[in-house]
């Protein structure tokens, strides 16, 4: 049972949307983030990633960088850049790129549905990601970003979705830089609020699809609120956190890609010669991008190979060894290419699919070593191995499009 409780949005006023919204902080460095906002003050990245508005001297964990964001966010309140509803409401958040839709509910859930699992995680956190976010968050008193949450789809949910969208002004609506399209409706009658949390308490588990550290920070946070506030009732807003629920079947995961730095020491025969026990191996003509699971391509030394994993060579009734990144990584990366700790080897990068196959020759091209381009995770793939409540290896999945921030924030001390 998927607990869905409807919040009072602090939220940017209609004709700045476009310019408030951002990107998630952490799909950008500090000087891609600085060129992001040059020209744009009501960018939430001023919000999100505050150091972009330090010289490159100022360490960006620094206390003042995390009170600079709680400053800016009262700034951008104060001055009329951001209003709050007047009530709770849910709301409607639909992202549509190269003509393909997904629309989620956004609303808050429990911090307890979090910790008993009824929120179900696939991937490991780092410590220093988490207490980054957590200073971000206390100090803010806000959730600033959700967490992008998936479920097997209802279609109860989906049409009443639909209608709503049909039936209603939207209180958003703008194309971002990147060409994607994102609209927003304020779902604002008690009984249609009454009946979305009724069909969510109907749904056994809810999914982090991204944005985990989000989430576990928040989890901290609203743990050290309790603690604050030992005769808390669990009504606090601080016992929530924000996220946009999607259904399953509207979400595309992306390749994600490996460049590795360097062939460990061999020339390019040895390492060829070396992916002959678990793969087959044939040169083609032009790019090679997989069509199918247990398929990846390679680039090396100027041309494209296709490589097929053989079987046998894995566990095919493991859910997360049976993984393409996994099968890379337990037979490729790790004993041919040393690469034994992708979470903090030096030597390998990860390329999201959406920079395409030219990243990857570009890498391969300017510092040599090897590339790989992957058979995307399935939606399937990750919710088998939440419910397993297994671990995906690190960056296994890449989804697009990305949630904008900014365009929802829930305060952990006071509703509206």
């Amino acid at each position: 049972m998927a607990l869905l409780k409807p919040f009072a949005a602090i939220r940017p006023v209609p004709s700045l949307a476009g310019q408030v919204a951002a990107l998630p902080y952490d799909v950008m460095n500090t000087e891609e983030a600085r060129k992001l906002t040059r020209n744009n003050p009501y960018s939430f990245l001023h919000v999100d990633k505050a150091e972009i508005d330090f010289d490159d001297s100022v360490n960006p964990y620094d206390d003042c960088i995390y009170k600079k964001a709680a400053e800016t966010l009262e700034h951008m309140r104060s001055n009329g850049i951001y209003i709050q509803d007047s009530k709770p409401c849910l709301y409607i958040y639909r992202e549509i790129m190269y003509g393909r839709v997904q629309a989620g509910i956004v609303g808050c859930v429990s911090i307890d549905d979090y910790a008993d699992g009824t929120i179900k995680k696939h991937e490991m956190t780092r410590e220093d990601k988490e207490a980054d976010r957590i200073r971000h968050v206390d100090i803010c008193d806000a959730n600033t970003g959700p967490i992008f949450l998936t479920y097997r789809a209802r279609q109860n949910i989906t049409r009443a979705m639909k209608y709503w969208m049909d039936s209603y002004s939207p209180i958003y609506d703008f194309t971002a830089e990147d060409g994607v399209r994102h609209t927003v409706w304020v779902i604002d009658d008690e009984k249609t609020i009454h009946s979305f949390q009724k069909e969510f308490e109907n749904i056994p588990n809810l999914y982090i699809a991204d944005g985990h550290h989000r989430a576990a920070s928040a989890f901290h946070v609203g743990m050290m609120r309790r603690k604050k506030h030992p005769n808390y009732t669990g009504s606090e807003e601080f016992n929530y956190f924000l996220a946009v629920l999607f259904p399953d079947e509207q979400l595309h995961i992306w390749p994600y890609n490996r460049y590795v730095h360097d062939l460990n020491g061999m020339t390019t025969a040895q390492f060829l010669e070396k992916l002959k026990k678990d793969f087959e191996l044939s040169p083609v003509t032009g790019r090679y991008e997989p069509t199918k699971k247990h398929e990846a391509g390679m680039f090396l030394d100027g041309r494209w190979y296709s490589l097929t994993f053989k079987k046998g060579s894995f566990n095919e009734e493991n859910p997360v060894e049976q993984l393409d990144v996994s099968i890379l990584q337990n037979n490729l990366l790790g004993p041919i290419l040393n690469i034994d700790d992708p979470r903090k080897s030096a030597r390998i990068d990860f390329v999201g699919g959406i920079r395409g196959l030219p990243e990857l020759e570009r890498l391969v091209n300017e510092g040599h070593g090897v590339a790989f381009a992957l058979y995307p995770t399935t939606m399937d793939d990750l919710m088998n191995i939440s419910d397993s409540n297994c671990i995906m290896p690190p960056k296994s999945t890449w989804f697009e499009p990305k949630l904008r921030s900014g365009l929802f924030i829930h305060t952990l001390s006071h509703e509206a």
